[in-house]
């Protein structure tokens, strides 16, 4: 691969080698007509009135021009679909036929380039494969699984909660709609109104916040369901509880029944983030499956954030955990929001079997 300092060392002897081919050229022919004042013939020469040697000196620095661009343009086509492979092995595309395909190049360097990110992309792909099957198998603590631990306790705060503070914020919003319906009878002060209408929308905020914590301490396995059944079972039973609009597209994708609680523990932290922070109208929920990999993406129109900037922000926590459990599937987990235009989250795992 050829530096611009290269490229300018090679146009300049382009340009040295074409003047001196084109000068004896020149005299050449000139010595083939029998001239005997062959130097001051050429010195002397015009064509429309320009000397004979400052057309040489242009043609040879045309050539020269000529030479570093195709060298600069054929570079940049080879460091584009470099770029490319780059990209497509960032993203955990190792399957892409794209990769395996050659560089219409005969630079050696880029021809090694090339040969280490297939090496890289095939590493890449065999640990995915490794992580997927250590994280389907069983974690012992004391004989018993860790995702049955797991399960046990948000079993028992689900409880707690449901049966303490879900019930009290509903008593509580219950005796809020008795006084709003007297006040409405009675001719009290504006501003008591205001603060009752204050009190109430807490409550509503409330409430919707322990639904989203209900949710989000479920059972964390697909207890023999799919995971198009249990997505499509979820926001169906959402949408009866929370007024969001919802719209959700899920393909029957198949992958391994470890791979399938993790990826459906990601899409339960995702609704609860959505539903506890994002203040959203609206969510759409796409589950499909590309090539070998399976895709699933949230698009909802909330209050959005600052990526770069969240580390220490209220939901970061959980964006942190779903990160994680998706990088021990092998997967990537990449997130899109800007403030005030709402937050897309898209999570890309590869599909492995046990027999892989």
């Amino acid at each position: 691969m050829m530096g611009e300092s290269s490229r300018r060392l090679t146009a300049l002897y382009c340009a040295i080698s074409t003047f001196f081919v084109l000068i004896f050229t020149i005299t050449f022919y000139l010595s083939s007509q029998n001239d005997q004042q062959i130097i001051d013939q050429l010195l002397q020469e015009k064509i429309y009135g320009v000397p004979l040697l400052i057309y040489v000196l242009a043609i040879s620095l045309f050539a020269a021009l000529i030479l570093f661009a195709i060298i600069t343009i054929a570079q940049k086509v080879q460091i584009r679909q470099v770029e490319e492979k780059i990209h497509l092995v960032a993203s955990g595309t190792y399957d892409n036929p794209y990769l395996n395909k050659p560089l219409e190049n005969n630079d050696p360097a880029f021809r090694v380039m090339d040969q280490d990110l297939q090496k890289i992309a095939g590493q890449m792909k065999q640990i995915s494969q490794e992580l997927q099957l250590l994280n389907a198998r069983p974690q012992m603590v004391d004989g018993v699984t860790k995702e049955e631990i797991l399960e046990q306790e948000r079993h028992r705060l689900a409880r707690e909660l449901h049966d303490s503070v879900s019930q009290q914020l509903f008593a509580a919003m219950m005796m809020l709609s008795a006084l709003s319906e007297q006040s409405q009878k009675q001719d009290l002060p504006e501003i008591f109104k205001k603060q009752l209408q204050m009190v109430t929308q807490t409550i509503n905020a409330s409430q919707s916040e322990m639904r989203a914590l209900l949710l989000h301490l479920r059972p964390i396995n697909l207890e023999g369901k799919s995971l198009k059944q249990g997505i499509e079972q979820l926001l169906k039973e959402l949408q009866t509880k929370i007024q969001i609009q919802l719209k959700w597209e899920a393909e029957d994708v198949k992958l391994a029944p470890g791979v399938e609680d993790h990826l459906f523990r990601v899409v339960q932290e995702l609704l609860s983030n959505t539903l506890r922070h994002a203040k959203a109208k609206s969510l759409e929920v796409y589950l499909h499956q590309i090539g070998n990999n399976v895709l699933l993406r949230f698009v909802d129109d909330g209050v959005g954030f600052d990526v770069a900037n969240n580390d220490n922000k209220a939901g970061s926590y959980g964006l942190n955990n779903m990160r994680e459990r998706v990088t021990s599937l092998g997967g990537t987990f990449k997130i899109i929001s800007f403030k005030g235009q709402g937050t897309s989250v898209e999570v890309k795992i590869p599909v492995t079997t046990e027999e892989e």
